[in-house]
């Protein structure tokens, strides 16, 4: 069995989607609409976000993204500080790691 696809209720899809598309490389699949959005990464795994405004996660549900380095973290860091994020510095937890509140009302982890 392979795990199709996942579904995210988002409180703007396409700002959701245009923060994964911009910071994490992911790619929009033909089709979607302002309430819903494909996006697909290099590994082939679907994300759809669904707009839905009584979006609401638990505490500490988070999407993450691996970075290759842990230089590659620190300048994802710096560049969604520059780009007007409220992200703390990364730290040394399970891996050296940070999160940011992404447009849309997810919580996303950035680690290597």
């Amino acid at each position: 069995m392979i795990l199709n696809h996942l579904n995210l209720a988002v409180t703007d899809a396409g700002e959701a989607a245009d923060f994964l598309v911009s910071y994490f490389g992911m790619r929009r699949e033909p089709g979607g609409n302002k309430n819903f959005v494909v996006l697909r990464d290099d590994a082939d795994i679907v994300l759809t976000l669904m707009k839905d405004k009584r979006t609401a996660y638990p505490g500490n549900f988070h999407i993450g993204f691996i970075q290759e380095s842990e230089a590659d973290v620190d300048a994802l860091n710096r560049r969604l500080k520059a780009d007007g994020f409220d992200v703390a510095p990364p730290e040394r937890h399970h891996a050296w790691t940070f999160y940011v509140e992404a447009p849309g009302g997810i919580t996303v982890e950035v680690l290597a």
